[in-house]
């Protein structure tokens, strides 16, 4: 029998993972925009994401919507408890898009505006990682409401997670730059790309640390049996992959860094499922409890075999035509 509750959890993971991969690299080129030179090489880094970087914000409105349609327990559970980070990520990246377009049509206060798209940037994946941490760290809940405080969401692991965001989108944007420039900027990206590194590496273990014991249910699945099993190839894998990557960086194949990058964040993710699945907010309330009638989920799901497609052909389609380099003179 299928099980459309898990198909939609899936759908909501996908898109999460899909924002993550494509908005992580521009919000990353934003976060290291101060230590780029005034001039070209700035101008570089926001070609090379101009062609992508709003349509890669569609999985966002997806994994967003889809989680008020599917499981609007949850939704009405996570948005009271997280209101102050996710009001902060909204803001950020709207100050960050509107910056991104202002600094080329009012060039006399281009100063300001790639401060602006700075700050944007780095508020937004701060929020993010913030948002994750104290979904991770548990939310208190009373009968089907939020049963917290205001602050509840603001602790050191909730701020180590922020930071550990900040610091592995700006390697995913140290990577893509790697990859699609030349010159003084990319080697810019590389020297940047080197302690970006090693502090993800530190902050994934830090994180992986602490999270089997914010909770009972963690700490049962990732040394459990036989989750165990599962679990303790993670550290040799993690450390595998940042081995490559350091390598990587200073070699010749310059989109290698970027899919290493990307494969740390798929490692990670992976190890986010495994200590939370199935519940939808973490030893509270499971996907099951949280979901939506047969009927709506059925109902929407005609709507996301439809879109999801196409979503995935145009953002195809778009990197497909922006494959190359970037100079001063844009793609080539």
């Amino acid at each position: 029998m299928i099980d459309l509750t898990v198909i939609w959890a899936c759908i909501i993971a996908f898109a999460v993972a899909a924002y993550v991969v494509m908005d992580g690299f521009d919000l990353g080129i934003g976060i290291l925009f101060p230590f780029f030179r005034v001039g070209s090489e700035r101008d570089r880094a926001m070609n090379s994401i101009a062609p992508v970087w709003d349509g890669n914000e569609t999985w966002l409105v997806l994994g967003g919507g889809g989680l008020l349609a599917a499981f609007p327990l949850a939704y009405a559970i996570i948005l009271p408890a997280l209101y102050a980070p996710l009001i902060a990520m909204l803001l950020g990246l709207i100050f960050r898009g509107v910056a991104f377009e202002f600094r080329w049509r009012d060039p006399a206060h281009r100063r300001l505006w790639d401060g602006a798209f700075c700050a944007g940037s780095l508020i937004a994946t701060f929020a993010q990682g913030v948002t994750l941490g104290a979904l991770l760290q548990g939310i208190a809940v009373n009968g089907r409401g939020y049963a917290g405080g205001w602050w509840d969401w603001l602790t050191p692991f909730s701020v180590l997670t922020g930071a550990s965001l900040v610091g592995g989108y700006a390697l995913l944007g140290a990577g893509w730059l790697i990859w699609k420039t030349t010159g003084a900027l990319q080697a810019d990206a590389r020297r940047f790309a080197r302690p970006l590194v090693l502090g993800l590496l530190a902050a994934i273990a830090a994180v992986s640390a602490y999270t089997p014991f914010l909770e009972g249910k963690y700490y049962q699945r990732w040394f459990g049996y036989p989750g165990v099993l599962a679990a303790a190839q993670m550290p040799l894998l993690v450390a595998l992959t940042g081995f490559l990557l350091w390598r990587a960086i200073g070699g010749r194949r310059d989109g290698l860094p970027f899919l290493l990058t990307l494969i740390l964040f798929g490692l990670s993710m992976v190890g986010l499922a495994i200590s939370i699945w199935p519940d939808v907010i973490p030893g509270r309330v499971t996907i099951w409890a949280a979901a939506a009638p047969e009927r709506s989920q059925l109902f929407m799901l005609v709507g996301a075999a439809i879109m999801v497609p196409v979503i995935l052909a145009y953002t195809s389609w778009a990197y497909w035509v922006f494959r190359g380099k970037v100079d001063e003179a844009g793609y080539h």
